[in-house]
């Protein structure tokens, strides 16, 4: 490697961070990564369903061996944006040439419809980050009933439904989906976990509903019942009795309840094909699904407030890019004032929001990186000083996590989950973690 002459800081230590960061100091770049949590990883940690233990383990080490490479250096427990520790004007002040933001899509995305603050209602990032045990959401406290309504027709949505038939142990669950069975857009590895439970005669009967708005458009029903069936030779045992079953062609208009979830309104669609691209089209029919709680599986946005122009539901970006990478632009831009935003680049799901799983958000990360490394081609070299950086981030007066104070941290939570004797733990709240890393020195 040759000596470093610039000086980046990453935003994020989610995939899309972390291989960007080890692409760029590949590359002769001193990187300093900012996290807002204190463990790395991101969704590939705190967004993969609990029991997923090889898939944790395999990235949890190359997450390790990441921030081991020389020119990395690793501060947890940090927050980055307009109302955080630290903003990306005080990043330049600090002498960062360029800035790669990759804190995924942090905000909510909800459809606006009357009763969605009731009690019982949710979205999914919630309770995905709660069951995987990321603070502050690892206490959060969710009500659910008997019947759980999950909207949404993807691997998230299959999540809700297992943890829902797993753990909460449901009378029923029902998914509720916009379109039809020909776009559901699962994996039939997820459908292992949950297709055990799912009610085939309630399939059969929506199935025979929906054919002729399949076959109206010309679809294949037959086909489409396979793929969502495919799953069953290799049905996980689920230890509950619930019930699964799916709503077709149904779109959320209101939740209904005084206090708490009574019941999900949902409008009836036809299918039609526009532009080439199958969608749902109200019919104007409306009829009410009797449920005790509703969970919204329908992707996510980023956080409107880190300080960056959004558009739709992710950071603007440069419609001309100055350094394209494989045809995509990473760097982002105001809309308003129709100017290119120079030093910050995005990748990951701040550039593309809910789009892949870890491997899209690797190889994005990647790509990202090579953006800003053809960006800081442009510019003179510096020697990278750590110093004033060191020196504001003491003056924060939180606790401030570094690259070996991970490694404490998982040799800990190793040593907990032997003496536990179980496969995997980890600590729900920061104050523990923070504790256990300084009382080790």
């Amino acid at each position: 490697m040759t000596d470093q002459t610039h000086y980046v800081a990453v935003v994020g230590a989610g995939p899309a961070g972390m291989f960007a960061a080890r692409e760029m100091a590949r590359n002769g770049v001193k990187v300093i990564i900012f996290n807002r949590d204190i463990k790395p990883g991101g969704l590939a940690e705190y967004g993969i369903y609990p029991d997923k233990f090889a898939m944790k383990e395999g990235l949890r080490t190359q997450f390790k061996q990441i921030l081991e490479t020389p020119g990395i250096s690793y501060f947890g427990n940090v927050s980055v944006g307009s109302q955080a520790d630290m903003s990306l004007d005080d990043l330049r002040a600090l002498g960062f040439q360029a800035i790669l933001v990759t804190v995924g899509a942090q905000g909510t995305k909800w459809l606006g419809l009357n009763g969605e603050h009731l009690r019982g209602v949710y979205h999914a990032k919630d309770l995905v980050y709660h069951y995987n045990q990321l603070p502050p959401f690892s206490k959060n406290k969710f009500y659910f009933g008997n019947k759980v309504a999950v909207v949404g027709a993807g691997n998230v949505m299959l999540d809700i439904a297992r943890y829902a038939i797993q753990k909460v142990k449901a009378r029923e669950v029902v998914a509720i989906v916009r379109r039809g069975p020909a776009e559901v857009k699962f994996d039939k590895k997820e459908m292992e976990y949950v297709i055990r439970n799912l009610d085939q005669r309630a399939l059969d009967e929506e199935f025979e509903r929906v054919i002729p708005l399949m076959t109206a458009i010309g679809q294949d029903p037959a086909a489409a019942k396979a793929l969502i069936l495919e799953a069953l030779p290799k049905a996980q045992p689920s230890g509950s009795t619930t019930s699964f079953h799916f709503e077709f062609l149904a779109s959320p208009t209101q939740i209904l309840g005084e206090d708490v979830v009574t019941g999900l309104e949902v409008e009836d669609n036809l299918l039609i094909v526009k532009d080439g691209e199958v969608k749902a089209r109200g019919t104007g029919h409306k009829r009410v699904v009797n449920v005790d709680s509703v969970v919204f599986a329908i992707g996510d946005r980023v956080d409107e407030s880190f300080g960056l122009p959004v558009a739709q539901n992710e950071f603007a970006k440069n419609p001309e890019p100055r350094f394209p990478i494989e045809g995509n632009t990473y760097e982002t831009y105001d809309p308003e004032q129709g100017t290119v935003i120079k030093d910050v680049f995005v990748a990951g799901w701040s550039r593309q929001a809910s789009t892949g799983l870890d491997g899209y958000a690797r190889k994005d990360g990647t790509l990202g990186a090579r953006a800003v490394l053809q960006y800081i081609q442009t510019l003179e070299q510096v020697q990278p000083d750590e110093s004033a950086l060191r020196a504001r981030l003491k003056k924060l007066g939180t606790p401030v996590v570094t690259g070996n104070d991970i490694r404490k941290l998982a040799e800990i939570e190793t040593e907990m989950a032997r003496r536990k004797g179980v496969v995997s733990f980890k600590f729900g709240t920061n104050e523990e973690m923070l504790e256990k890393i300084m009382s080790v020195g």
